[in-house]
């Protein structure tokens, strides 16, 4: 069993920052790619961003293409989420998702899930 928790959400004014890190037990975290996706009410769960297993290779939506960067830590089986000159529509719950086969845009492909941490940023 994987666990995955994330942390580093908040309330934050438009234009600030956050950084968001994601903790993931096991000694094979370096095998796996991960995953960040948003869910902001009444809407559906949307990526965000993810990244390879060594980190060579990262993919990003559109929409926050250029503001937010991931990057993970293998010695620390965690990968992170920088985001910058947040929007009040950046506004959602933050997921972040272990994948055994690779980079993926798609919610379907991830295998495990953390329980999320909340952004909130205010205009």
């Amino acid at each position: 069993q994987v666990q995955v928790a994330e942390s580093g959400g908040g309330l934050v004014q438009a234009g600030g920052s956050l950084r968001l890190s994601c903790a993931v037990s096991g000694r094979t975290f370096a095998t796996y790619a991960m995953g960040w996706f948003r869910q902001a009410p009444g809407k559906e769960r949307e990526f965000v961003s993810a990244i390879s297993r060594s980190g060579g290779s990262t993919l990003y939506a559109d929409s926050v293409k250029g503001r937010f960067t991931i990057s993970r830590e293998n010695a620390k089986n965690t990968v992170y989420l920088q985001m910058n000159i947040l929007k009040p529509e950046d506004t959602a719950v933050y997921y972040c998702a272990v994948n055994f086969a690779g980079p993926s845009t798609s919610a379907l492909a991830y295998n495990y899930w953390g329980q999320g941490t909340q952004v909130t940023v205010s205009s």
